[in-house]
């Protein structure tokens, strides 16, 4: 089977965007965050709103269809022992090495952590709650801030392979067909409507407070375009669809994103509940029409064997897990040096880039480390002499 290069491309520039977003919010204003900035922009919100919108579900379809390709060839029970090693083993070094810096200059900031580092860690490794209000997740007394991502998706991947029996029936059969037999204004809007009742039966109820457990309005939403990635997969004809509609949905998101900015800007807080869903299902409408542009213009532009594309392949897992920590420490270290509106985020930016890059290159080069940060396993190459029989090499995770 052809390697689908637009996926891979695809979720590179969904997790760089993920970068360039999570820069932002040290700048955008009244959107609360772990450190904040003196340079606040009221006029970064609405651009900051596009993307935020979209951004995770993308991310979670790009997950979903993964797993399709994933599964081809691989049997249930080891597909779920190989994700597990290449989720949880990042999810726990990373909450216990790589984001602990996060909560310790949130919390030095907040007035509610005494500074020194080492100190603090040997608090933070008790797991006890901290005072409240010290940093995000300090009742539980540890966080996993940016990486709820990996606990979210690993919980969807059991959930999905507990479901394969069904999804795999005449009946699941059946109604995947139906979603890849979808064409023209059917494919831009009837996927949007579950997400529009899971908003309208599930968000009056449920924050979006990244608790793992009582998460459910998130967790509906997640997880449907999760499957809708499973059952996308690599259906020639869907795709070709999706590219013949990407001027159409293109054109439609911005109108949609225009349609709901009005309502949320114009209406009053205090709305009636039926104006609320309407609100609610406008939204619905512009996440699903923004994915359908973005990928069918990834199909039509980026799937070929692009020369970078290998190397990012490879690095956009470890750039993700170390990406926020660079971020909030290096803005932990100049916040105070009061560096103007145009400097400083230039050297967050520029230093998070830099840091991703320069620890990723250490990181591939030290097997021992590849595991932590979701690298498969080098394969060893055969000494000089010796054919190929006689080579071994570790198989990867």
């Amino acid at each position: 089977m052809q390697r689908r290069y637009d996926i891979d491309a695809l979720r590179t520039l969904a997790f760089c965007l993920l970068i360039l977003y999570h820069c932002a919010m040290l700048y955008v204003a009244d959107w609360g965050w772990h450190l904040k900035s003196p340079h606040q922009s009221e006029a970064l919100q609405w651009p900051m709103l596009v993307l935020n919108r979209w951004r995770m579900d993308l991310i979670f379809l790009i997950s979903g269809l993964s797993v399709h390709f994933l599964l081809r060839g691989t049997g249930a029970g080891r597909f779920l022992a190989q994700r597990s090693w290449r989720l949880l083993l990042p999810l726990t070094f990373g909450c216990l090495v790589v984001v602990p810096i996060q909560p310790y200059a949130q919390g030095v900031a907040n007035g509610l952590v005494e500074p020194g580092f080492g100190a603090f860690l040997l608090r933070y490794y008790q797991f006890k709650p901290w005072p409240p209000g010290a940093f995000d997740g300090w009742q539980y007394g540890f966080t996993w801030n940016h990486l709820w991502y990996l606990a979210y998706l690993w919980v969807y991947t059991v959930a999905l392979t507990a479901l394969l029996p069904l999804l795999r029936s005449r009946a699941g059969r059946r109604l995947q067909a139906a979603l890849a037999s979808l064409r023209g204004g059917a494919l831009l809007s009837l996927p949007a409507l579950p997400l529009a009742l899971f908003s309208i039966l599930l968000q009056p109820h449920f924050q979006e407070t990244g608790d793992l457990i009582h998460d459910w309005y998130r967790h509906a939403i997640y997880f449907s375009v999760f499957l809708y990635g499973y059952w996308i997969g690599n259906d020639a004809g869907l795709w070709a669809e999706l590219a013949r509609l990407r001027r159409r949905a293109l054109a439609l998101a911005p109108l949609l994103f225009a349609a709901y900015a009005a309502l949320i800007a114009l209406l009053p807080d205090d709305m009636p509940q039926s104006v609320q869903y309407l609100v609610w299902t406008v939204r619905s409408f512009y996440i699903w029409t923004a994915l359908c542009a973005i990928l069918g213009w990834s199909h039509h532009l980026l799937n070929r064997p692009l020369r970078w594309l290998p190397w990012a392949t490879e690095a956009v897992y470890p750039w993700y897990v170390l990406h926020q920590s660079l971020i909030v420490l290096i803005a932990y270290w100049i916040l105070p040096l009061k560096f103007g509106p145009l400097a400083e985020p230039a050297i967050v930016l520029g230093g998070t880039v830099t840091g991703c890059f320069v620890l990723h290159e250490l990181i591939r080069r030290v097997p021992l480390l590849r595991p932590c940060f979701g690298l498969k396993a080098r394969k060893q190459r055969a000494p000089a002499g010796v054919g190929p029989a006689l080579a071994t090499a570790p198989k990867p995770a």
